[in-house]
């Protein structure tokens, strides 16, 4: 894992096209905004492990 000290308002790139921008810092929380291509899905993680459930039970019920 790459751990990074950013301060507000500097970037991050990830290749050619994502970037990530701290926005703000407020005690122990992190502010950042992500822009991707619109082909990138970009979730946090308990959205993505919902979709991942989700997808599992429709993979189930097909069966």
């Amino acid at each position: 894992m790459l751990v990074l000290s950013r301060v507000v308002g500097e970037l991050i790139s990830i290749g050619d096209t994502i970037s990530v921008r701290i926005i703000a810092v407020n005690g122990g929380n992190v502010r950042f905004g992500i822009e991707a291509p619109n082909h990138v899905n970009v979730h946090r993680s308990e959205i993505y492990e919902r979709i991942q459930r989700k997808q599992a039970r429709n993979k189930k019920s097909v069966e």
